[in-house]
């Protein structure tokens, strides 16, 4: 096309987006042939009464169905930055040690989530309970979608069990509160004058061996005018911890300024929708039933340990289906 690369930045986005779309057309086509092969092989086993080809179709069609199931996911990702990686901070809400161990127990699902997906997941800033579990942590999540399936989860996380805290084995109920944001790339410009930033470094608290604990490598910036406080302790590198900590600050307040602008248009139409961040979206009661139920869609689950174990797929579908 004459003149496509006048505008180097235009074309590349371009070149993103066709490459996004193949992808989805990859995906839809490899599972379509696996299909078309399952049927060939099932009309065989049927015409040679063979039960061992039975068996062998049999075992093949949860992988064709889970194919299918994550090409028709894709295909629901039409968000500016579905695409893009995933910032991903849980903190405690009010409950002490048993909201700082729902933290913990967030943590390992959604990371069961990740590597389920073939995703890489870093930890970026954890700060431990007093007694047990997280106060708060940071991750990303580096992989095809990332933040199209996660953003799905922000909002207010709902825990009700017996506490394995309390002596007396009550009832206790605990939040949690999971923000979402995509990793930014670099055309996407914030601006952050340097005299609206405070820098400071501290000892990493979590874990990472001697030198970590004994260097103060970790990095926490504060955005003066909005109050946004972000913090990086991976690397051992002072200078890497600051980059990834400007990385998820830009993110922040990019989210930020979407939220401002959102709410303006809210007002000006009327419209009352609900806003995920600061309500409650997802319930996971374990005492006195067993059954997570998922408060924007309706959906509920009762193999309670198989969602804790990453198996949030269920509701990440039933989110994006009642979004649109």
């Amino acid at each position: 096309m004459p003149g496509f690369w006048d505008d180097a930045d235009a074309a590349r986005k371009v070149q993103k987006d066709l490459g996004q779309l193949q992808d989805i057309i990859k995906s839809w086509e490899g599972a379509w042939e696996d299909l078309e092969e399952t049927e060939l092989l099932l009309e065989m086993a049927m015409e040679e009464n063979d039960s061992a080809i039975e068996h062998e179709v049999a075992d093949s069609l949860p992988g064709i169905e889970e194919k299918l199931d994550i090409a028709e996911l894709e295909c629901m990702f039409s968000g500016e930055h579905d695409a893009a990686n995933v910032i991903m901070s849980i903190h405690a809400g009010a409950g002490g040690t048993e909201a700082q161990d729902w933290v913990g127990i967030l943590l390992r699902m959604y990371l069961r989530w990740a590597e389920a997906k073939g995703m890489k997941a870093d930890i970026l800033d954890l700060q431990p309970g007093d007694e047990a579990g997280t106060k708060s942590v940071t991750l990303m999540i580096k992989g095809r979608y990332a933040y199209g399936y996660m953003r799905s989860e922000l909002g207010i996380h709902r825990l009700v069990r017996i506490s394995p805290f309390d002596a007396s084995g009550r009832r206790h109920t605990s939040f949690a509160s999971v923000m979402v944001m995509p990793e930014l790339d670099d055309s996407i410009d914030v601006d952050i004058d340097d005299k609206d930033l405070r820098v400071d470094t501290y000892r990493a608290s979590g874990a990472g061996g001697q030198h970590v604990n004994k260097t103060d490598s970790a990095i926490r910036l504060t955005h003066i005018p909005t109050g946004t406080v972000v913090q990086c302790q991976n690397e051992r590198s002072q200078h890497r911890n600051k980059d990834m900590a400007m990385k998820m600050l830009v993110s922040r307040l990019y989210e930020l300024e979407k939220e401002k602008q959102a709410a303006q248009q809210e007002g000006l139409h009327g419209d009352k929708k609900e806003i995920a961040w600061g309500s409650q979206i997802r319930s996971y009661v374990l005492q006195p039933y067993r059954m997570i139920k998922d408060h924007r869609t309706e959906v509920e689950q009762g193999n309670v340990d198989k969602v804790l174990d990453g198996g949030i797929d269920v509701f990440i579908k039933a989110y994006l289906l009642w979004a649109k």
